[in-house]
């Protein structure tokens, strides 16, 4: 466990305390839930700072490794589909944020993946992200800021008039990260159909 790998670790231990901060309000029955938005901010903000800075450690201190090509994106993964599930489970008691047929597309892809990725490593090929697969991270990482946002006007009571408008917003960027995030699978796919012919041939 190297620094970068740490640091994509507390990540990871970040996840499962954003949901239950953001739930804790439901579970407990608690009239007041605006003390959890400076919280829930701050833990998106630190887990997205130390994405950039593990990455940023793994290059400058020559600390990449197969382990940790799998470590990041799997933590990407762990935090954002955390973080979409609370949107997805805080409309059991109203309107949610984000569709579950989405949220559905995104467990598929990522099982998908996974699978992709075995059959690779079988091959003894380390299959890091593709640029379809950043873009849908970065669109991830948007999408999440947009709902959170969203959170935050409905439980701090802020004006009504243009919430609305960014529930729209919210769900345009939920809807085109969940596009690259299919497109990125089938780039995955198709690498994997070529490194099989490259073979047979």
């Amino acid at each position: 466990m190297n620094l970068a790998n740490k640091l994509t670790l507390f990540r990871i231990i970040l996840a499962p305390v954003f949901f239950v901060i953001y739930l804790s309000p439901r579970f407990f029955s608690m009239s007041e839930a605006g003390w959890t938005i400076p919280v829930l901010w701050a833990i998106f903000l630190v887990s997205e700072i130390t994405d950039y800075f593990d990455g940023f450690a793994a290059r400058k201190l020559n600390l990449t490794s197969d382990f940790g090509k799998f470590f990041d994106p799997f933590a990407d993964t762990l935090v954002q589909i955390t973080c979409f599930l609370c949107f997805i489970i805080d409309g059991t008691w109203g309107e949610s944020i984000f569709p579950m047929i989405l949220f559905l597309l995104i467990i598929y892809r990522e099982f998908g993946i996974l699978f992709i990725r075995n059959l690779m490593l079988r091959k003894g090929i380390t299959m890091g992200a593709s640029i379809y697969g950043k873009i849908k991270t970065v669109a991830y990482i948007i999408a999440v800021g947009a709902a959170l946002l969203v959170v935050s006007i409905e439980r701090l009571a802020l004006t009504d008039y243009i919430l609305p408008y960014f529930r729209g917003g919210a769900l345009i960027i939920y809807i085109i990260s969940v596009i690259f995030a299919i497109a990125s699978f089938f780039d995955y796919l198709n690498i994997y159909i070529k490194t099989e012919n490259s073979k047979r041939d």
